[in-house]
């Protein structure tokens, strides 16, 4: 059974699983799903057609689902979803997607948003995600699993950020991070490996050691940047990590790879 405070408002319509927590001020629209256990802290704010997974927890001033943030959105139906076990910190804006960007954003389990942190329209977040205070990812962006975002961070529209990677506070990223890479800058190059994140995630020091020399390998002087990620597929084509940056590159996107600012061979 739920648990709704008096002074909220549940619009006719909305689906609150068993088990979810409404506190104070707070308003859920006629379209939102809550799945069990969720927990609404008090002033938060859920509308247009959107999905919370359970257990998800959100505290005052969040503002998630309100209609994008861009000129061109005419109101078309589109959706955000939001995985299990999420923290969404005070102030957290969240948009549903839009018809230039397939008509939904999506964010996945276990992720951390702390204050004021924001995910625009058309986002593909991955599980285990956090991005600390005041974090801005624009829309159309994808973040890998376990990525962080330091404090301020900015990440321009439709750029990609790998998984595990870690984009450095008050960084801007105008261009895509590689799976397990480091960006770092007031606009962002890639200053090596997340030694540290693959450390605390239980990676074994052998794969770190072959990170280390993919990624000498690959942001080497010689050659161009393509013909470098065929020799690396080449030497490691077992290694699982490696394949992962070999496919992040490969596949590519509306923005160029970040590189290396200087010192490319250091990781």
């Amino acid at each position: 059974m739920a648990e709704i405070h008096p002074s909220s408002v549940i619009e006719d319509g909305a689906t609150i699983g068993e088990g979810v927590r409404i506190g104070p001020f707070c308003h859920v629209g006629p379209e939102v799903v809550l799945g069990e256990g969720c927990e609404l802290v008090s002033h938060v704010v859920v509308a247009g057609r959107t999905g919370i997974g359970p257990r998800t927890k959100l505290y005052p001033f969040s503002s998630i689902g309100h209609p994008p943030q861009d000129l061109k959105f005419r109101g078309e139906a589109s959706t955000l979803t939001i995985g299990a076990d999420c923290l969404i910190r005070e102030g957290v804006t969240m948009n549903p997607g839009t018809a230039g960007g397939g008509l939904e954003t999506v964010v996945g389990d276990k992720c951390t948003f702390l204050a004021n942190s924001h995910v625009g329209h058309d986002c593909r977040v991955g599980d285990g995600v956090v991005f600390s205070n005041n974090v801005m990812l624009a829309g159309h962006c994808s973040v890998g699993d376990y990525a962080i975002l330091g404090g301020g961070a900015a990440v321009i529209q439709f750029a990609r950020v790998g998984a595990h990677a870690f984009v450095g506070g008050l960084s801007g990223l105008e261009n895509d991070c590689i799976p397990y890479g480091m960006a770092l800058g007031n606009r962002a190059y890639l200053s090596g490996l997340n030694i540290i994140g693959l450390q605390r995630r239980g990676f074994a020091r052998e794969d770190i050691h072959a990170l280390r020399r993919a990624y000498r390998l690959l942001f080497a002087q010689e050659g161009t940047l393509m013909e470098r990620v065929e020799d690396v597929a080449a030497e490691f084509e077992a290694h699982r990590a490696v394949a992962e940056i070999i496919a992040f590159i490969r596949v590519g996107g509306k923005r160029s790879i970040c590189t290396p600012r200087e010192n490319p061979g250091s990781a």
